[in-house]
């Protein structure tokens, strides 16, 4: 996995359950744990964006709520809490290692304008450039039907693209692809590498996640394909033990690489 060990721009995307528990509340170890190695990823010299889910699932848990709301009043509302909360989680710990945090929220109309989305990069651009840690979500709280993205996945795909990514990295609760889903089937096998998505693959993938999420492997495949088409390679992988993302950018074959026909080859 030379491709993501030499990315110096990295796009990290963490799914609701890696962050949060099954009630709702954050998995502050784990957080802390990723946040220590993203922020030991940036001494090395690395950029790092994370595109963090999490918001309504934490709004949920704050409020409560016994399970995650279905309709938009309760979505956008969940979200405005849990958007606070998870904010002040990441910057206190980003800033017990010198780390200042930047928060972007989006909704699919700011990068399908083209005067929106120039300022959308502009800013990232200049966040990077500052040292700063872009931290990225949707705005649940304004997003309706017609403006989300739906996912964080594809989310963090089209981020990788405006921000001219080396490599994007999707945590989640499985070790990658597999021909199988490896929760119901003990034989399932992982598939280390994939060079081309089609329908068979997809096929694979199944339905949604977890009942504290939007995201699947369906959603996953779909962000690979995006990041794929702009030569971005993408790696799908367990969130549960983010110390593994120092063997990953040492060259270590970990989850499921998605290879692009071509690489960005962006210099510095």
């Amino acid at each position: 996995m030379s491709a993501v060990a030499d990315a110096k721009r990295l796009v990290v995307k963490v799914g609701t359950s890696t962050l949060t528990y099954e009630n709702g509340r954050l998995n502050l170890r784990r957080i802390e744990s990723l946040v220590k190695v993203l922020s030991d990823l940036k001494n090395a010299g690395r950029e790092i964006v994370l595109v963090t889910s999490g918001a309504i699932g934490v709004g949920a848990g704050h409020l409560g709520l016994k399970e995650r709301p279905r309709d938009i009043g309760g979505k956008q509302a969940a979200a405005a809490v849990g958007q606070c909360e998870l904010m002040y989680t990441y910057d206190k710990q980003f800033s017990e290692y010198g780390h200042v945090t930047a928060q972007v929220l989006l909704t699919r109309d700011v990068v399908e304008d083209d005067r929106r989305k120039s300022n959308v990069v502009n800013t990232l651009c200049r966040l990077l450039e500052y040292g700063a840690v872009p931290i990225i979500n949707e705005n649940d709280t304004v997003a309706t039907e017609e403006i989300e993205f739906g996912d964080n996945d594809t989310l963090s795909a089209l981020v990788a693209e405006l921000v001219g990514a080396d490599a994007l990295v999707l945590l989640t609760d499985i070790d990658g692809l597999y021909d199988a889903d490896p929760h119901k089937d003990p034989d399932a096998h992982p598939i280390p590498e994939v060079r081309i998505i089609d329908q068979n693959l997809l096929n694979l993938a199944g339905g949604a996640g977890s009942n504290r999420g939007t995201g699947g492997m369906v959603t996953k495949l779909h962000a690979a394909e995006i990041a794929m088409a702009a030569g971005i390679p993408t790696v799908i992988m367990n969130g549960a033990r983010p110390s593994r993302l120092y063997d990953l950018m040492e060259g270590q074959a970990l989850g499921t690489l998605f290879v692009p026909h071509y690489t960005t080859g962006k210099e510095g």
